[in-house]
């Protein structure tokens, strides 16, 4: 039978290019320097083990994507209760021509999102329907030109960076809200509606900025993992520790927005 040989030239080229892909993969994590910038979200509030004035957990997605791949650098400067103007006051100058990669999760804040949740638990359907439908139009008209603001500030710190700009989940399993306690299905609907308009305005501004990518967390949850789920990855409303409320587990954290910020 005759054997298939490898010219010497060919198989040379072959190793040159296999050491060529290893040496590019985003797996290898050595000279990355990162940064987390952005709210609560990113900040890890609900996760566990929540610290400092800023609220940041180790299980937050930022500093479990850092213990997985050892970057280079890591700084952690999320914060809960950001808005667009406080990663530009007091987050972005954690950038540099040398960071190389970011992350980031903002825009809720602004448009007064956490208030609202709470207003809908505290208040009756009218009052919560009204509250988010001033949200949205808010998101629509002042949201897009906040990121856009934000996102180039990031990109003139940061003129090498690759931006992975994180949404936010749709909360509730609106199938199985008839059995779920709490709100109505009315408030629910509305909820995940305006979940959804927020986080197309956040993907439409990032599509117009190189080199930043929209990761989207609303799937993971879905798959039964939103509040009303037997297996929640979200926080529902929490009289004791109200800041927690609309918030990832640690669950949420790993198993949503860890795999979304790593494959983007």
């Amino acid at each position: 039978m005759t054997r298939l040989r490898l010219g010497a030239p060919i198989a040379l080229a072959s190793l040159i290019a296999l050491l060529t892909g290893l040496l590019a993969s985003p797996a290898s994590a050595a000279t990355v320097n990162y940064v987390a910038l952005g709210d609560s979200y990113s900040a890890g509030v609900g996760a566990g083990s929540e610290s400092g004035s800023c609220d940041r957990s180790p299980n937050a997605y930022p500093q479990l994507w850092a213990n997985a791949h050892a970057p280079s650098s890591f700084s952690f400067v999320a914060c809960t209760g950001a808005k667009t103007t406080d990663v530009t006051s007091s987050q972005i100058s954690a950038l540099s021509s040398s960071t190389s990669l970011v992350s980031i999760t903002i825009g809720g804040n602004d448009i007064g999102f956490a208030s609202t949740m709470e207003d809908c638990v505290l208040y009756s359907t009218s009052t919560c329907v009204s509250e988010l439908n001033t949200a949205e139009a808010a998101m629509k008209s002042t949201l897009p030109g906040l990121l856009n603001t934000v996102y180039n500030n990031i990109r003139s710190h940061a003129p090498n960076a690759h931006v992975v700009v994180l949404g936010y989940p749709r909360f509730y399993d609106l199938s199985k809200s008839s059995s779920c306690v709490g709100l109505s299905t009315d408030d629910r609907t509305k909820i995940n509606e305006a979940a959804d308009v927020l986080d197309g305005v956040i993907s439409t501004a990032v599509g117009a900025h190189a080199n930043f990518a929209f990761a989207d967390v609303r799937s993971a949850f879905a798959n039964g993992h939103e509040i009303c789920d037997g297996s929640a990855w979200l926080h529902s409303t929490n009289w004791l520790d109200l800041h927690t409320s609309y918030h990832p587990m640690a669950s949420g954290q790993s198993g949503a927005y860890l795999p979304a910020f790593t494959n983007n």
